[in-house]
């Protein structure tokens, strides 16, 4: 007997994640209902990806699993916020059990990692797209924002970039130097949900990397009404973007490739220590990578010369 909707929510959606008490009705109704802690804001984000689009059409399942999840906690990473809930969309082309055992296998582990439940959702028949809503927790008026960086603010990413821009080349057939890390970073991407909570209440402006250096950080530019200088040298590389940067001359990668799924943040000058301390323990590289500055547009400091840069990145349309 083919696997019906209804079987396959239950065998394999039912009770994803970890189990919440303030999730009083999950999955299996026509709502989710649900019991926000008192004096906290809710955090929603919902993010889409599309075979051929976001990921290969033969990516492996638990991988797909994995990112589908990952990439919209590190939105509410961005702000602050602490996960809690997902909602969960799917359309497939068939019901695969083994491909659905794998695709759950991926998202169920983030989520428990995460401390996150499953609370509803939707399975359709079409070409194979995923999308996540995340919900999440965050104090009243502490949430971080793209819109409060000021001239004179440190600019700082954690972890490195380019890895999964080098990877996707490496996929996509181009002789280049992809590490193992480098193809791990591209498919299964490590929210830095701890980093943004660490975040709270320091930093001023906050953005995950999901387009590109230069493109995310151009949002926070934008909405800050403020400009920035970024020095090329500064910039955390892995050894293997760096050997590619090197021998190519490509620059544009670590600045523009986008799947990195990092934190860009603004710092005071002055809160250096207090950052230091806040990530003391945390298994996060942190890099300064540049200043804000009140001159309007996106600038980088390479081989001794400022240029403008066009804060250029992925986009759909």
């Amino acid at each position: 007997m083919p696997l019906g909707e209804f079987q396959l929510i239950e065998r394999y959606f039912s009770a994803a994640g970890a189990g919440r008490s303030d999730v009083m009705l999950g999955v299996g109704d026509d709502c989710a209902v649900l019991r926000p802690r008192p004096g906290l804001e809710l955090a929603v984000t919902v993010d889409t990806l599309v075979a051929g689009v976001h990921f290969l059409p033969d990516v492996e399942p638990a991988s797909l699993g994995h990112k589908a999840l990952a990439v919209n906690l590190s939105d509410l990473a961005a702000m602050g916020a602490e996960p809690a809930w997902v909602t969960l969309a799917i359309t497939l082309p068939q019901a695969d059990e083994a491909w659905l055992t794998s695709f759950a296998e991926g998202f169920h582990r983030l989520a428990r990692q995460h401390g996150v439940q499953l609370v509803g959702g939707d399975t359709t028949r079409g070409p194979l797209s995923v999308t996540v809503q995340a919900m999440g927790y965050v104090p009243q008026d502490d949430g971080l924002r793209r819109s409060a960086a000021r001239p004179g603010d440190g600019i700082y990413v954690t972890g490195g970039l380019g890895s999964a821009g080098l990877a996707l080349k490496a996929l996509l057939g181009d002789e280049v130097p992809a590490s193992p890390s480098d193809h791990e970073r591209l498919l299964r991407p490590q929210p830095r949900v701890t980093e943004g909570l660490a975040l709270r209440g320091l930093a001023h402006a906050c953005i995950d990397i999901s387009d590109g250096l230069a493109a995310d950080l151009g949002h926070i530019l934008e909405q800050s009404g403020v400009g920035a200088c970024i020095d090329c040298k500064s910039l955390p590389l892995s050894e293997s973007v760096h050997h590619y940067v090197e021998q190519s001359g490509d620059w544009m990668l670590p600045l523009c490739a986008g799947d990195d799924y990092e934190l860009c943040f603004t710092l005071q000058a002055g809160r250096e220590r207090e950052l230091a301390a806040r990530f003391e323990g945390l298994d996060c590289r942190l890099s300064r990578i540049g200043r804000i500055e009140a001159e309007p547009g996106l600038r980088v400091l390479r081989g001794g010369r400022v240029e403008s840069l066009r804060a250029a990145g992925y986009q759909h349309f």
